[in-house]
């Protein structure tokens, strides 16, 4: 993990390449994961500093949810004052480091009353959500249709009936702001077009749609080992609009993982068909989610030029002042190198998987208990190495430390 580390800092993402104009893509940043203002808060000036220029709040984080309860989305509700004083702050901080603050609602997913993009009451509701971001100086807006499917009427009926909702948001916002952008996260939001259904929704989305408004893509599949430029072509013909990259990379989807390697398996020349980048995070890990970070926004950077492990190599070393430290750190991204490197899928955790595989047979049980004290080893040794801060890396660890040891009783 070690061996090809550079010896100097990192101090901005890589160089220009030859023939090549940097930055590869005009927006390039993140979101949240139902994250809490606080962790917003903490990431903003660590996107400033990995030359990231774009954040997304995540709609599951304005959901109405009560702590430990199932997902509610009241959408239509008023933000209380204390999420707005929130998220004031939040939009406050991104335009003081100079990120653009994306303000993102989901009106349909996990919700008692799901809005109905031909109803004009529900329509009204929903911009004044929007509207109220717009008052506080935000520019840049999302309405999110993922997960949810296209409606009754079949895919071609659902696309211009998503197609209406968001030039009629577009439209409105505009009469405030001429500079306001929209992006649609539609129904179809992965894939090359080829699909028939896919196809017919989104060309009915296309063929409606505001020609500025852009469009949410996650890529060949929904959660991409590789991402390709042809996929990204063949998408944006089906749906004529110009796309940003969704990359469901490090998410863990709120599972007990971490997926920690760097960002690989993504063309070189993806930002020649995509203009956006934004890169899905763990949930409650947002600290050490800044190592694939790191690896994402070298890769939006210059993609031509990007290597994965080289990124990585300085991604440790940005985040490190002491040989301990750096050493805890690759052993802690080797120990969680994620699913792009070892398969699966979001929520897939190495160190239980391979626990469990080894305490299913008696022979290999002394196997089993070296994992355990090893891990245990990368805890004592984060904690020494890192006082105060990677604590949501720590508890990660410590949760299948204690996952193990249940596993033994």
């Amino acid at each position: 993990m070690t061996a090809g580390m550079p010896q100097a800092a990192w101090p901005s993402p890589e160089a220009p390449a030859r023939n090549h104009a940097v930055p590869g893509f005009r927006f390039r940043g993140t979101k949240g994961w139902d994250w809490t203002p606080r962790q917003y808060l903490e990431e903003i000036p660590f996107l400033a500093r990995l030359r990231m220029n774009f954040l997304m709040n995540c709609y599951l984080s304005l959901f109405t949810s009560s702590a430990g309860g199932p997902l509610k989305n009241e959408w239509w509700k008023p933000m209380t004052d204390s999420r707005r004083r929130d998220y004031s702050g939040i939009i406050r901080a991104c335009r003081d480091q100079g990120i653009l603050f994306c303000f993102a609602v989901h009106p349909q997913l996990d919700s008692p009353r799901p809005l109905d993009p031909a109803n004009p009451e529900d329509v009204d509701r929903l911009y004044r959500q929007y509207a109220w971001a717009q008052g506080e100086g935000v520019h840049w807006f999302s309405v999110c249709l993922d997960d949810v499917g296209w409606g009754p009427d079949g895919p071609a009926a659902g696309g211009r009936a998503h197609a209406r909702l968001a030039d009629t948001l577009l439209e409105r916002l505009r009469a405030g702001d001429p500079r306001a952008q929209l992006i649609l996260c539609p129904a179809a939001y992965w894939g090359d077009g080829s699909d028939p259904a896919q196809r017919a929704y989104l060309g009915a989305l296309g063929r409606a749609l505001h020609p500025e408004v852009y469009v949410f893509w996650t890529g060949d599949g929904v959660y991409s080992r590789h991402i390709t430029r042809r996929a990204a072509q063949g998408y944006r013909s089906a749906v004529n609009h110009r796309l940003f990259l969704w990359d469901n990379y490090p998410v863990n989807d709120g599972k007990p993982t971490m997926n920690l390697g760097p960002l690989s398996g993504r063309d070189p020349d993806l930002c020649e068909v995509v203009d956006g980048y934004m890169s899905n995070p763990m949930r409650a890990q947002n600290q050490v989610n800044r190592i694939p970070l790191a690896t994402c926004a070298d890769y939006s950077w210059n993609p031509w030029a990007y290597d994965p492990a080289r990124s990585l190599g300085r991604a440790i070393l940005l985040f490190s002042r002491s040989a301990a430290q750096r050493q805890a750190l690759a052993d802690l991204v080797g120990t969680y190198p994620g699913f792009l490197a070892t398969g699966g899928d979001s929520g897939t955790n190495p160190v239980r998987t391979r626990f469990a595989s080894l305490f299913a047979m008696p022979e290999s049980r002394p196997a089993a208990r070296a994992l355990a004290r090893q891990t245990e080893s990368l805890e004592a040794r984060l904690e020494k190495a890192f006082p105060g801060s990677f604590d949501d890396a720590k508890e990660s660890v410590r949760d299948d430390i204690r996952w193990m040891q249940g596993q033994r009783e």
